[in-house]
């Protein structure tokens, strides 16, 4: 998350699990099914031209996945994460894995983001200020494109999700005390529910929970997408296929 001295990293963009739940390892947690009889957006869809027109002219659709159990008695408090879509020779989706250091959720995957400040313009401009003081990335590349329905974490963030495409050539300066690394994973993949996991934690009551994985073997490291990103991910997914 950004550097910035009141901006701290909203529990919803990192994946946030019920607190009760000691040692919590959602790779332990058994998959339920995988969406393989779902339709993968064509790849036509995915192009740079496609996805302006997409966001210029949005279908009716309903996003999936929108809230999470609520384990605190706390305001709502706005957050805003950039989905930075990379125009490589296929596109490709920029996430970062989380510094060890972190007190919190520390080797999760997420996106570029934070806590809306109130110094920003507005949601888009708050995610590009987190993009660059969290890894770097600068705004003279990025073309916001348009955003998704919130998401609403355990933790009361309710988090937008702004979807933006980015021209490579940019140089990312990581900040070390938040992001252990950045990588990027097709978009294809991610918008091909063959590999879109499901899982449940049932434990009654509030600590009941559902979620997305989206694993993805980046050579000889497994990426582990879930939760809020997987589930941000999966409301991308049925805006394009709609």
């Amino acid at each position: 998350m950004s550097s910035s001295s009141h901006s701290h990293a909203p529990a919803g963009v990192i994946n946030v699990v019920p607190p009760l739940v000691a040692n919590f390892d959602p790779r332990g947690v058994p998959v339920d099914r995988v969406d393989t009889d779902l339709p993968a957006v064509p790849a036509q869809r995915l192009t740079a031209a496609a996805l302006r027109q997409r966001f210029a002219h949005p279908p009716l659709w309903e996003a999936e996945v929108r809230r999470e159990p609520r384990l605190t008695d706390r305001l709502p408090a706005q957050a805003a994460v950039l989905v930075p879509i990379v125009q490589r020779e296929q596109p490709m989706v920029l996430l970062t894995e989380r510094a060890s250091r972190m007190s919190t959720h520390s080797g999760q995957i997420a996106f570029p983001g934070g806590r809306v400040d109130p110094e920003d313009a507005n949601i888009a401009a708050a995610a590009l200020r987190e993009a660059w003081e969290e890894v770097g990335l600068s705004a003279h590349y990025i073309e916001v494109l348009g955003q998704l329905p919130t998401y609403t974490t355990i933790t009361a963030f309710v988090v937008t999700p702004v979807v933006a495409l980015v021209q490579p050539g940019f140089e990312l300066r990581p900040n070390p005390g938040e992001v252990a690394d950045v990588f990027e994973v097709p978009l294809a993949f991610l918008m091909n529910p063959a590999h879109h996991r499901r899982h449940q934690v049932d434990r009654g009551g509030p600590l009941a929970r559902h979620w997305f994985s989206m694993p993805y073997q980046d050579g000889p490291t497994e990426r582990f997408v879930w939760g809020a990103t997987a589930g941000m991910l999966r409301n991308l997914y049925r805006f394009l296929i709609a």
